[in-house]
């Protein structure tokens, strides 16, 4: 029986990432986060200006209105009173993220999404928006060209969008009004959490840091931290001591997983994943309907009226299945790849029948189903 050729160079793609990765060594500063040293969010509501009358209808987006009325009272604009509708103007929200040590005077990109009905801010402006951490303080202030991120084209009879053309970024659109208190330099200790915590990994980590030091410097208190002491390294500050550690190289050990994603039917399966000896057999039963409605109009002159006569067709077909494949207990990922592959199925079917493994209790590897 042939194999789908898309599947086999999908499947010998992601083992031939998984074997070249399995066994390589990582960055300590890729593996871990150090206490403190972490970005802020910031949020904040704004103005997009200059649309091509693809903006907000303020009789459904009120906020708009009121918005645009302050900025332009703020300007010294006196529009109390004033009835006016343009659709150049869209009521935004804006993100960003502040990174760590991020100084007063530097940039950072931001995010803008639309929050009314407008249809599209390609080409619009983003008028001057604070953006304010979780404490309400204003860290930053954005403004600049929204770059969109689709179209949209609209005639009388129809309308066609691509993309998200609502949501825009602004590359380094947002300045840096006020610093996150921060100081390092007045830590003994540092705290490094693991990404994905392991008490293997993090053992590795100890053993790294202690080696490159000569002496005790670091010691694993649970599976997602290593403790580092500043004082012991003997550098001049914990500044110089992440600088020492964090281009250490250990080799992760991470738990075996096979991930799936059933909305684009993709599979991946870890290097360790092993499965206890299990027979699988895979067939399918498909049902179609079909519906071919009849018009029966009367005869000329005559009496009556058009009326549809629904006509179905049902079918109902049971394909052969493949057979039986064997799965032998302890095997690799690649022999487990080639059993499955025996049974000649697409990857969505792949993924019953992992599930329906896991299920047997034969899959010793966490099924994580997204």
């Amino acid at each position: 029986m042939r194999k789908p050729a898309f599947l086999c160079v999908l499947l010998s793609l992601v083992l031939t990432a998984l074997a070249a990765s399995a066994a390589a060594s990582v960055r300590l500063k890729d593996l871990v986060e150090f206490d403190g040293v972490r970005g802020n969010d910031l949020l904040g509501y704004g103005l997009v200006v200059g649309l091509n009358g693809t903006g907000d209808s303020l009789r459904n987006a009120p906020f708009t209105e009121d918005m645009m009325s302050n900025i332009l009272e703020r300007l010294g604009v006196n529009v109390t009173g004033e009835q006016f509708r343009p659709r150049n103007v869209a009521a935004v929200i804006v993100t960003a993220s502040l990174p760590p040590f991020a100084r007063a005077g530097g940039r950072v990109d931001v995010t803008v999404s639309a929050i009314g009905d407008a249809s599209s801010l390609l080409g619009g402006t983003l008028v001057m928006t604070p953006l304010n951490g979780a404490d309400g303080t204003i860290y930053a202030v954005a403004q600049g060209t929204v770059i969109a991120g689709g179209a949209a084209i609209e005639g009388q009879g129809a309308r066609e969008v691509r993309g998200v053309p609502t949501s825009g970024s602004i590359p380094l659109g947002a300045r840096v009004e006020r610093e996150v208190a921060f100081e390092l330099a007045e830590l003994d200790r540092i705290r490094l959490g693991l990404r994905v915590p392991d008490f293997t990994t993090a053992a590795l980590i100890e053993n790294g840091i202690n080696d490159a030091f000569g002496r005790r410097v670091a010691v694993m208190t649970d599976p997602g931290t290593v403790v580092l002491d500043v004082g012991a390294t003997g550098m001049n500050s914990a500044a110089h001591a992440l600088a020492r550690i964090e281009n250490i190289t250990v080799t992760p050990q991470t738990r075996a997983r096979v991930v799936v994603d059933q909305r684009s039917g993709t599979i991946v399966l870890g290097e360790d994943v092993r499965i206890s000896r299990v027979a699988v057999a895979q067939g399918g039963l498909t049902l179609r309907v079909e519906e071919t409605p009849l018009v029966v109009q009367p005869n000329p002159f005559a009496e009556g009226e058009t009326v549809v006569v629904p006509r179905s067709r049902a079918e109902m077909t049971d394909h052969a299945p493949a057979g039986m494949a064997e799965l032998r207990g302890g095997t690799s990922l690649s022999e487990i790849v080639a059993g499955l592959n025996a049974l000649g199925v697409a990857p969505r079917d792949m993924i019953d029948i992992l599930n329906s493994i896991n299920a047997a209790g034969a899959l010793h590897a966490e099924l994580i189903v997204r």
